[in-house]
């Protein structure tokens, strides 16, 4: 199975949102949404709208037949997808541009064969390249480090409340561009806010059952 990475387009959307929706489905997202559903395939709607960046958008390719398109309801063979947004450090004396990423979507029969991995280095290369400074996330510290993550307390940064964890990670692109993010917060997206978004996702999502069930109107 060969993988190819490129930039999202316009025709991908749908079949992007179904591949986030399926690989975000499971129970425990699912009980800690408290909505029945995933709010990742929402994410990447809105970011597409705001704070996300369209030429670090990527889906991921395969060569050959999918073997889930009745569980995501797609007809292509993209299997997975990245994006990066907006996000900033706070400090004294003032704020500093980094990036965020995630959703992170690799449809479950494709998990664990190397999918995530490509996406991620081809963010980081297509980031690099593009001269973003640094990323920053929450994600898992048994995973992330396989690809030059550290602890965000590496720069003594902290999340938006203060505190510092090993799931609070990041990178410097271009070498110490976080020198003077010392004593500062990490502010994300309010996408990524469930709270915040219960509403809208299950809007969104009610709007998806009646286009997927073939009276949708424009």
């Amino acid at each position: 199975m060969n993988i190819h990475v490129r930039r999202e387009q316009e025709q991908d959307h749908h079949i992007v949102e179904a591949v986030t929706r399926a690989a975000f489905s499971y129970p425990e997202r699912i009980e800690r949404g408290g909505i029945g559903c995933p709010y990742e395939h929402w994410m990447v709607h809105e970011l597409r709208r705001r704070d996300g960046i369209p030429d670090l958008s990527l889906v991921a390719e395969i060569d050959e037949p999918l073997t889930q398109c009745s569980q995501s309801g797609c007809d292509d063979r993209i299997v997975g997808h990245i994006i990066c947004s907006k996000a900033e450090v706070r400090t004294a004396n003032g704020v500093i541009p980094v990036l965020n990423f995630g959703p992170l979507s690799v449809l479950p029969a494709y998990q664990r064969k190397g999918i995530g991995k490509a996406l991620i280095n081809n963010m980081i290369h297509k980031a690099t390249e593009l001269g973003y400074g640094a990323i920053l996330f929450f994600g898992r510290p048994e995973y992330y480090p396989q690809f030059g993550f550290k602890e965000a307390s590496t720069w003594q940064i902290t999340d938006s409340n203060g505190y510092a964890y090993p799931a609070f990670m990041g990178m410097e692109l271009i070498p110490g561009y976080l020198s003077c993010a010392k004593g500062g917060k990490y502010y994300e997206s309010d996408i990524y806010d469930d709270e915040l978004n219960r509403d809208k996702v299950l809007a969104f999502e009610a709007d998806q059952a009646v286009r997927d069930s073939g009276i949708w109107t424009e």
